[in-house]
């Protein structure tokens, strides 16, 4: 928890931390009134999956060019001008008034997400560079804070009665936070980097980062979106126990991230990743058991194994040698958007043409690859 109270006593750490929190009110604030705008608009299902495909397609375009972007004006100046970039935009796609300028809308919105979540990683990676303070596990745990404050806000939704203000209103406050926080993060630049020529040997590291975040970020996707499902079919857990899958999930992912830092400066960030992927095996263990609880209690130890995980691997590649720590974020996080967007989609895939319980069986298989892949990287470093 030293790296908690790091950020909570110091504007600093906070500053960057509150950047985290922001991403995920502004994209969760637009995802709760998703049904919303489909019915708004009135289209179906196939429309909503294109249009949505317009936000990742925003997010794909920046990644090339963020870190040349985030080198040319600084660290600090982009991360301040994502904030401002996604401020903009975030209620765009609540107000477009037909189907082709919401798809134009989450185009923009999805660049400004790209573009600020790597910039604020390449920050952190920074500031602890400088600092020799290790607060990016934490700093995630602020992006999972965001998204309780997001479930928070939903009970203000038949109050407010309108989508609009309520982003309008949630755009204002987190905006205002912004501002007063930027000045203590805004003149950061990132440490000139000894640049190597390119070569297989350069690339291999930050190869197998990327398929680590690949198999990481889509498994975050599946258990989002596949869990309650899997309850419900698969254990035949009652009515009211087919959201505990995710909440398990999101709570001991919130809790772990609050505490992956302190574990981190001990073991190294190699072996805590290794660790993270060995407790999330367990929990796939523990899931395709196809018990309710002990389900559920495996969703539990996916949650903490992958919270260390995805900071670690955006910390590890904004330090790999010879690449400048924008790209290798950059390179993270392209790697990890795949993963996301498309595990889900194979393993629904598996899931109709076999079984659920194939598909966590290769998430299963997935996460024993990643313990695999830490243990060739930790004989590399040795």
């Amino acid at each position: 928890m030293k790296s908690l109270k790091l950020i909570l006593s110091n504007p600093r750490y906070f500053g960057a931390a509150w950047v985290f929190t922001s991403i995920n009110i502004w994209f969760g604030t637009w995802a709760i009134y998703i049904p919303t705008v489909k019915e708004k608009l009135g289209i179906d299902k196939a429309d909503l999956g294109i249009a949505l495909f317009c936000l990742s397609l925003g997010v794909f375009t920046i990644i090339p060019m963020a870190s040349k972007l985030i080198n040319r004006i600084g660290v600090g100046k982009a991360s301040w001008i994502g904030v401002v970039g996604v401020t903009a935009t975030a209620m765009l796609p609540l107000m477009a008034p037909n189907y082709y300028l919401l798809m134009a809308a989450l185009y923009l919105f999805g660049a400004g997400n790209g573009f600020i979540d790597i910039a604020i990683n390449t920050l952190v990676t920074e500031i602890e560079k400088e600092d020799k303070q290790n607060f990016m596990s934490a700093a995630h745990g602020f992006f999972s804070l965001g998204g309780i404050l997001v479930g928070l806000g939903s009970f203000l939704i038949p109050v407010i009665g309108s989508p609009v203000l309520h982003m309008g209103i949630t755009v204002v406050l987190v905006f205002i936070l912004n501002l007063y926080f930027r000045k203590h993060y805004i003149h950061i630049v990132a440490a000139p980097v000894e640049k190597e020529p390119f070569s297989l040997k350069l690339f291999k590291p930050l190869l197998l980062l990327g398929i680590i975040g690949f198999v990481s970020f889509g498994s975050e996707g599946a258990i989002i979106d596949w869990s309650g499902l899997y309850l419900k079919e698969m254990t035949m857990a009652p009515e009211m126990l087919i959201g505990m899958g995710f909440l398990a999930f999101s709570t001991t992912m919130t809790l772990g991230r609050f505490l992956g830092d302190g574990i981190s400066s001990k073991i190294g960030p190699i072996k805590i990743v290794g660790l993270g992927a060995f407790i999330a095996a367990l929990g796939y263990l523990l899931v395709l058991t196809q018990h309710t609880t002990l389900s559920i209690i495996g969703f539990a130890f996916n949650g903490l194994g992958f919270s260390v995980i995805v900071p670690e691997l955006f910390r590890i590649g904004g330090n790999v040698k010879g690449v400048d720590s924008s790209q290798g974020v950059a390179f993270i996080a392209g790697s990890g958007y795949i993963g996301f967007l498309l595990g889900p989609v194979i393993l629904g895939f598996i899931a109709e043409s076999a079984s659920l319980k194939y598909s966590f069986m290769l998430l299963l298989c997935m996460a024993l690859l990643v313990m695999g892949i830490t243990f060739f990287l930790g004989k590399k470093r040795k």
